[in-house]
């Protein structure tokens, strides 16, 4: 019996990731980010000068931010400490200055301290990088995809420049398709149409480009293929959902893109966003909710319709649900988008809301107090009471229902735009009678 071969039972290192592989090792290497990186940008200037500061690097998912700080360290000979706001406490964080006092003490060296996720820090874990800051033992690098304004403390981000991020263009993530498929698979050949689909799921983000390359090659290879098309690339990519964080920026920037498109009445583009969230997993009824919101607000009583059709699209796909619902949610998002506008009840209720929270509190007039006992009458609650209805045209004109002594606000005032118009006649009339009355 022959011994085995000596490579048989050897431990064999798993191949590293496609997106690890191709990880830049020069900023020129760097594909997006021109805005930063580019000649006489920021953060090459800071390169070229080789001086490093502190900074937050805000942006989408997949657009270089752990490369662009392990780049900095590279550039300025510094050590590299990366910790994970996720997986990470207090503890990690004393483990991380005590290397850097090592390093700088044994070695003369800087430590890039490079902290992925920081928005996932709490207010304490976050100050307590304050003071080896501030005594420059550690540059600070922190990367979020979520809007530093709201997520890092101010003690920080004022210690800190903020480079924001933008996600990868279509011809960016070209160039890297390009320099990534020969890597992933040098004699898979894709059709025009499959590349186009490829970086149109990637949506902007390289490591997804990359992980879907390298899916696609072991998929190809295993079903014999040395070249794919685009409906091999839809089957083996079933899961490809936009780039979509239901709690983050990117979701409140759709929202507020759909709201300001019905505004706007721009059904096209109302319907687009409608679609791109409900594409990206948004709930719809959550989008329902905001329709509502929208009918209210920015339509009002330019179109009372408004508000019953977003009710009963919300109501149908409680009744329908998903697909099918989604057509309801589609044509009230058209209506509310095409019909008249008018913010002018929004507008008053907050006119309302401001006077009240800054006024005194007004008694009420007697005459406008109901009198249920003998004793409020006698109290003369009720006295001198109008009652509308056996006025001409069932008006008192000239009454006044605000507390005594208040001058009217005028918090309505309708516009001419669809019903509203209506109402402002209406106003108007009634208006002339007051002063007829005086």
């Amino acid at each position: 019996m022959s011994s085995p071969s000596p490579d048989l039972f050897a431990k064999r290192e798993p191949d590293a990731p496609l997106a690890d592989r191709l990880r830049p090792r020069t900023l020129d290497d760097v594909v997006g980010q021109a805005h930063l990186i580019g000649p006489g940008k920021p953060l090459r200037l800071a390169f070229e000068a080789r001086k490093p500061h502190s900074m937050i690097l805000w942006g989408p998912p997949g657009v270089g931010k752990t490369t662009l700080a392990r780049l900095m360290a590279q550039a300025f000979e510094a050590d590299f400490i990366a910790i994970s706001a996720v997986f990470s406490g207090v503890k990690d964080i004393r483990d991380a200055v005590q290397r850097a006092e090592l390093t700088l003490q044994q070695h003369g060296r800087h430590t890039i301290l490079f902290v992925d996720e920081v928005h996932r820090f709490n207010k304490a874990q976050q100050d307590a990088f304050l003071p080896y800051v501030e005594r420059g033992l550690i540059t600070f690098v922190g990367a979020t995809t979520e809007n530093p304004s709201f997520e890092v403390n101010g003690a920080l981000l004022s210690r800190a420049a903020v480079y924001m991020l933008q996600p990868l263009t279509e011809a960016e993530l070209g160039v890297l398709f390009d320099r990534a498929r020969g890597k992933a698979r040098r004699d898979l050949v894709f059709s025009a149409g499959a590349r186009e689909l490829v970086i149109g799921y990637a949506d902007g983000d390289a490591r997804r480009l990359l992980n879907m390359l390298e899916q696609i090659a072991v998929a190809a290879a295993s079903s014999g293929l040395d070249a794919v098309d685009d409906a091999f690339v839809k089957n083996t990519l079933t899961q490809h959902l936009r780039r979509f964080d239901k709690g983050g920026d990117v979701f409140y920037d759709q929202i507020s893109a759909l709201h300001k498109s019905v505004r706007g009445s721009s059904p096209d583009a109302a319907l687009y966003w409608l679609v791109r969230m409900l594409d990206g997993g948004a709930d719809p009824l959550y989008l329902a909710r905001r329709m509502v919101r929208m009918a209210v607000e920015d339509i009002g009583l330019a179109d009372p319709r408004a508000l019953r059709i977003a009710l009963d699209a919300a109501e149908t796909f409680e009744r329908l649900g998903s697909p099918e619902g989604e057509l309801a949610l589609a044509e009230a998002v058209v209506y509310l988008a095409i019909t008249p506008k008018s913010n002018a009840v929004y507008t008053a209720y907050n006119a309302a809301r401001e006077l009240i929270r800054n006024d005194v509190s007004r008694p009420v007039p007697a005459r406008l107090r109901n009198a249920p006992t003998k004793l409020m009458k006698e109290l003369g609650y009720g006295n001198d009471y109008r009652y509308a209805h056996d006025e001409e045209g069932a008006y008192a004109a000239g009454e006044n229902y605000f507390p005594d002594g208040m001058a009217r606000p005028g918090f309505y005032e309708p516009t001419a735009r669809g019903l509203e118009a209506r109402i402002k006649e209406r106003l108007e009339e009634l208006r002339q009678l007051d002063r007829k009355a005086k």
